[in-house]
C-alpha cells in the first residue's frame, strides 16, 4: 500500500533531513548524514525518476546531506554551490546568481503571499504484513526475492505516475501539460518505531517538474499535486499488485483474503502466514484498535448516534497518531534479523519459525491447483463497475482500474497474468458500463471526465445493521459490504441467464419484512428482495453478448480467427444498442430467458432509496 504525506516549508523538511533519511531516528546533532548513516549500519538514500537528467544526477546514485538540503529545504538545484560560485567567479551579482539556481518560482515570493510552500509529497510504499513476516524470517534467498520484487513494483509504480498521472500547472490552473519526468529521492526503512518488521520505502517526489515554455525553452514548475492525491489509490494497488505477484511467482505461493476491520476490503494475505506471526510483526495495532474503543464511544456521547464509515477512517486516524511512539535509535539489518528470530523463536516455537517458508508453498500450491489461471475479462467488468459505482456513485477512471487490479489480485490469487489486462478490464467497463453524467453540448465546456455512472441505473442496495461480537455495539453496512451484495447478484445473474429458468414472477410488496413507517408507504426492501431486484433491471439493461457465459479473455479470444466473424456481429450488435440507448429507444426483447425477468421488472419498477416500490 501506499500513505501520502507533504514535505512543506519550515520544520518539516528538517524531519526529513534528521529523522527520515536516518531509518526514522534522532541523528546526533553535528554528525554528518553519511557518517551517521555508515554508523547505525542504514543504507544511503538514491535517486530516482526521469528527471534527474535534468538536473545532472544519474538514477541510484547516492543522495547526499546538501543535496536533500538544496533540494527539498530550499527549492534550489541540488548542484547550486557549484552553479553559484561559477556564476559569482564571472561577476554575476549575488542576487541573480542564486536566482539561477531556484527551480520554478522562488520560494520567498510565496511566503510573501503568506502561503506556506510545498516542496515535495512523501510516498511510502510498504507490502502487506504476510510479506513482512516472510522478508524477516525467512533466508537470505526469501529475503532477497521480496527485496528485489519490492524495489521493481515502487519503480514500475513511478513510471506509471509519470506515463500517466504526473501534470504541471501554472497561471492559477489554467496551463497544464502532461510531465513524464519526475524527481525522487528513496529512502530505505527495516522497521517501525518499536523495532519490530516494518519493510519500507519513503520516496521523496520533488514538487519542481519541467516543461517546455512558450519560446521552447525548459520552464521549472510545480506538480498538479491534486491530481498525485488523487490517483494514490490506484498507486497502491498497482505496487501491492505487482510486488504480490512476482513474489508469489518466484516462490511458489498464493494469496488468501484476511479481514482486518469488519466490513471492510480484506487484505489479501499469503496463504500459509499464520495470523499469530502477522499479530506478532503489527504491534501497534492493537493498541489503536483499544485508543478508538473509546474514541468511538466519546463520539457516539456527543453525536448520539454511531460513526459513519467516514468518521471511522478519522477516528482511526485519530488513534494512529495518538499511539504514535518516539523515535527510537536505528539498528543494523543484521541485528535486528538475529533479534527478530529470537523474539519469535521464543514466542511460537522452532517449529513455526523454521517451516514458515514451506507451510506457505504447500498452501499455494494447493490454492494454485484450484485457481484457474485466466481471467473472464467480460464478468470483471461487471464486478469492477458494481462495485465502484455502489461504493462511490459517481466515479473516474482511476477508480476502475484501481478496482480492476484488486480483481486481478483477488481472482488469479497471486498468479502471472498478461501484461496491460488491468487496463484492459478497465477500459472494457468504462466502454460497456459507464456514460457520462453530462451530455456535451456545443458551446458548452466539457464536461469533467471523472463525472461517470453506471450504464443502468440500478438502487444501490440500503444500509443494514450487523450485529456487534464480543460485546461491541452494532454497526451499519458499510458500502463495501452493499457493493459485494450488487456485484454478486449482477454475475450470478449473467451467469444463469442462459442456463437456469425464468424466475416466476414475485410480488415484493405482499413480502414486506416489517412494517411500514406510515400509511400509504410500502415496506423497505430485505437485502435478499432487493438483490432480486437487481437481478432482473441488469439483466435487462445487458448487452447479449455477456448473457452466454463464455471467456473474453484476450489471451485466448483475440488469437481465434473462428471468432473474429462472430466478434464483428457482436461488435455491431453493442454499438447498436449503445446508440438506441443514447437516443431512448430500447430494442424490442429478444426471446428467451431474458423476456420474462424483463417482463417481470417492468411489472414491478426498480425502487428508489428509501421508498420502497413505487406504483
Amino acid at each position: 500500500m501506499i500513505s501520502v504525506a507533504k514535505v512543506q516549508r519550515r520544520n518539516a523538511w528538517r524531519y526529513y533531513v534528521r529523522g527520515v533519511t536516518f531509518g526514522d531516528g534522532r541523528r546526533p546533532a553535528g554528525q554528518s548524514l553519511k557518517d551517521a548513516q555508515e554508523v547505525a549500519g542504514l543504507p544511503p538514500g538514491r535517486w530516482l525518476g526521469r528527471g534527474l537528467d535534468a538536473l545532472g544526477l544519474i538514477e541510484g546514485a547516492e543522495v547526499s546531506e546538501r543535496q536533500m538540503e538544496l533540494l527539498f529545504g530550499q527549492g534550489r538545484h541540488p548542484d547550486a554551490d557549484r552553479i553559484e560560485r561559477h556564476l559569482l567567479d564571472d561577476g554575476t551579482d549575488p542576487a541573480t546568481a542564486r536566482l539561477a539556481t531556484v527551480l520554478g518560482q522562488p520560494i520567498e515570493e510565496i511566503e510573501t503571499r503568506k502561503q506556506t510552500p510545498l516542496l515535495a509529497l512523501d510516498f511510502t510504499f510498504r507490502p502487506q504484513a504476510s510479506l513482512i513476516v516472510l522478508w524477516a524470517l525467512g533466508d537470505a534467498k526469501t529475503r532477497r526475492v521480496i527485496e528485489r520484487a519490492h524495489e521493481r513494483a515502487v519503480a514500475k509504480t513511478l513510471r506509471w505516475m509519470e506515463d500517466e498521472v504526473a501534470e504541471t500547472r501554472w497561471s492559477s490552473g489554467r496551463g497544464r501539460a502532461k510531465t513524464p519526468a519526475l524527481v525522487a529521492a528513496a529512502f530505505r526503512h527495516f522497521d517501525n518505531r518499536d523495532g519490530f518488521p516494518l519493510l519500507h520505502d519513503h520516496c521523496l517526489v520533488l514538487n519542481r517538474v519541467q516543461r517546455r515554455g512558450d519560446d521552447g525553452e525548459p520552464v521549472w514548475g510545480a506538480l498538479d499535486t491534486v491530481r498525485l492525491y488523487q490517483h494514490v489509490v490506484a498507486a497502491g494497488t498497482l505496487y501491492t499488485l505487482a510486488m504480490t505477484t512476482e513474489v508469489c511467482e518466484a516462490l511458489g505461493l498464493a494469496t488468501v483474503p484476511r479481514e482486518v476491520t469488519p466490513g471492510l476490503r480484506p487484505v489479501m494475505e499469503i496463504a500459509g502466514v499464520d495470523s499469530k506471526l502477522i499479530d506478532w510483526s503489527s504491534t501497534r495495532r492493537q493498541r489503536i484498535e483499544d485508543v478508538l474503543e473509546g474514541l468511538t464511544y466519546k463520539y457516539a456521547q456527543t453525536h448520539g448516534r454511531l460513526p459513519g464509515e467516514r468518521a471511522r477512517h478519522g477516528l482511526g486516524w485519530q488513534a494512529a497518531q495518538d499511539t504514535r511512539p518516539e523515535k527510537k535509535t536505528p539498528r543494523p539489518l543484521e541485528q535486528l534479523l538475529a533479534w527478530w528470530r529470537a523474539s519469535a523463536l521464543l514466542k511460537f516455537g522452532k517449529q513455526m519459525v523454521d517451516g514458515l517458508l514451506q507451510r506457505c508453498r504447500t498452501a499455494g500450491a494447493a490454492i494454485r491447483a484450484q485457481v484457474n489461471p485466466l481471467v473472464d475479462t467480460a464478468l470483471a467488468a461487471v464486478d469492477v463497475t458494481a462495485v465502484v459505482f455502489t461504493v462511490r456513485g459517481t466515479f473516474a477512471r482511476r477508480h476502475v482500474l484501481a478496482e480492476a487490479r484488486r480483481h486481478l489480485l483477488e481472482t488469479l490469487r497471486g498468479q502471472e497474468f498478461p501484461r496491460g489486462l488491468d487496463d484492459y478490464i478497465a477500459g472494457h467497463a468504462l466502454s460497456h458500463h459507464s456514460r457520462q453524467l453530462t451530455v456535451p453540448q456545443p458551446g458548452r465546456r466539457t464536461p469533467a471526465p471523472d463525472q461517470l455512472t453506471y450504464t443502468a441505473d440500478f438502487a444501490r442496495p440500503d444500509r443494514w445493521w450487523i450485529a456487534g461480537a464480543d460485546g461491541k455495539p452494532p454497526r451499519a453496512a458499510t458500502r463495501y459490504e452493499r457493493a459485494r451484495v450488487a456485484s454478486l447478484a449482477v454475475r450470478n445473474a449473467i451467469r444463469a441467464a442462459r442456463t437456469a429458468p425464468a424466475a416466476a414472477p414475485t410480488d415484493h410488496r405482499t413480502e414486506a419484512p416489517h412494517g411500514v413507517d406510515r400509511s400509504g408507504r410500502d415496506a423497505a426492501l430485505t437485502p435478499a428482495q432487493r438483490a432480486a431486484a437487481v437481478h432482473a433491471h441488469q439483466q435487462a439493461a445487458m448487452p447479449e453478448e455477456y448473457l452466454e457465459g463464455r471467456t473474453t479473455d484476450p489471451a485466448t479470444w483475440m488469437r481465434a480467427p473462428a471468432n473474429l466473424e462472430r466478434l464483428a456481429a457482436i461488435t455491431r450488435a453493442a454499438g447498436a444498442r449503445r446508440r438506441a440507448i443514447e437516443n431512448r429507444e430500447l430494442p424490442a426483447p429478444a426471446a428467451g430467458p431474458v423476456d420474462s425477468r424483463r417482463q417481470e421488472h417492468e411489472q414491478h419498477p426498480q425502487p428508489g432509496p428509501g421508498r420502497g416500490i413505487q406504483p
